[in-house]
């Protein structure tokens, strides 16, 4: 039991550690950075404090304590997942319009100073 108390409190150090020093290079946002704080406060204290887990475990109904933890950490991964596609597919939308923006100013600047609307209309035959 001793050697998992170490290896779970010397985990929880080096994420908190490595979660502080990304946020001093400015390679972690605040509002991740509070969650896995909280996912390594958490793995110290389940270290620290195995009954915990068993009695959550007991309080849920599961029989190994070690399912419920291998539970909760999959559905933690699952949310991160899941709300990373969601951040991934709004900022390809984002990037998609600011390439078309920068599309038509590049052919507003490079044409005669007019905006590209007005230029296809003349373009046009008026019959």
């Amino acid at each position: 039991m001793k050697g998992t108390l170490i290896l779970g409190i010397l985990g929880s150090v080096v994420t908190l550690t490595l979660l502080f020093e990304m946020m001093r290079r400015h390679r972690l946002r605040e509002k991740y950075a509070v969650f896995w704080a909280v996912v390594a406060v958490f793995t110290l204290l389940v270290a620290a404090f195995p009954a915990l887990l068993a009695w959550a475990a007991a309080l849920v109904g599961v029989a190994v304590p070690a399912n419920l933890l291998f539970f909760v950490a999959s559905m933690l991964l699952l949310v991160v997942s899941v709300q990373n596609s969601s951040e991934l597919g709004r900022l390809e939308e984002r990037t998609r319009t600011l390439a078309e923006e920068v599309g038509l100013l590049r052919l507003q600047v490079e044409g005669d100073g007019r905006p590209a609307e007005s230029r296809v209309l003349e373009s046009e035959p008026i019959e």
